[in-house]
């Protein structure tokens, strides 16, 4: 009877060891991924784009405005700099962070995002872009100061010799910020943790170096919010072909020969 008792026993500490087993393996079993509805899926991502481009239009525009002769180009690339780099680290799993219609279509062509959302991320932005310059009107300090900058608007553009230069550093801009999102962000071999820092620092050099050339806009929606506000569309067409072609070649390069074997066209 004690032998057969203790076997029982051995069995019982066998079976509620399985068991406890069991409930440790299921335990560290992730929960199932929870279905996204429409709202995660089309409306959050746009509101993400219209709220990160409004603060960035926003803060940028003021930079701008307010910017003290004494600190140059330095301010506005500063500023817009760390907008960017705040703005997409915070906005990163909600939208994507765009804020770009260069960068959306760049993404869409590298294969990061659908076709069905283009139109709705570049509305989004654009909208953005408009609610952010009307921001920074009702924030003036000055009437004068924001009438001196055309509310932000790129005014720099006087002579006509200076559109054929202004467009091609346009161009070359936005292609080195958008190849660096695509690669960055998109292409799997370099993607990078660090796409928020490597994007502000890109577009601080980019104002740093280009500020008097174009002003460097890089992006449609920066010109267009301040063009609405304050009326001013003079060559305000360099600041959507310039930026808009930067970006499809920077596309075009990832696309065919700097991606990975996954993302490349050719050369497989």
């Amino acid at each position: 009877l004690s032998s057969h008792n203790r076997r029982l026993m051995a069995d019982e500490k066998m079976e509620s060891g399985e068991v406890r087993a069991s409930l440790v393996i299921s335990e560290s079993k992730p929960p199932p991924a929870r279905p996204t509805n429409i709202f995660e899926r089309l409306f959050q991502p746009c509101l993400g784009e219209l709220v990160g481009t409004t603060f960035f239009v926003f803060i940028g525009c003021v930079s701008v405005i307010e910017n003290v002769e004494s600190t140059g180009r330095f301010q506005p690339a500063l500023v817009h700099g760390l907008a960017v780099a705040v703005m997409v680290a915070c906005m990163a799993e909600i939208s994507g962070s765009h804020f770009n219609p260069p960068f959306t279509i760049g993404i869409y062509l590298c294969g990061g995002m659908e076709m069905s959302m283009v139109a709705p991320y570049i509305a989004s932005q654009l909208v953005g872009g408009v609610l952010g310059a009307a921001m920074a009107k009702m924030n003036r300090s000055h009437f004068c100061n924001f009438a001196k900058a055309h509310g932000a608007a790129f005014a720099l553009l006087q002579p006509d010799d200076e559109v054929a230069g202004a467009v091609f550093g346009e161009v070359a801009m936005t292609c080195l910020v958008t190849m660096v999102v695509l690669l960055g962000a998109v292409n799997a071999k370099t993607r990078s943790p660090l796409v928020p820092f490597m994007v502000g620092c890109t577009v601080v050099i980019n104002i740093l170096a280009g500020g008097d050339v174009s002003g460097t806009c890089l992006n449609p929606a920066r010109a267009f919010g301040p063009a609405v506000v304050s009326n001013y569309w003079v060559r305000h067409w360099v600041y959507w072909m310039g930026p808009i072609t930067g970006g499809l070649i920077a596309a075009a390069l990832v696309r065919l020969l700097l991606g990975d074997r996954k993302m490349r066209l050719i050369f497989k």
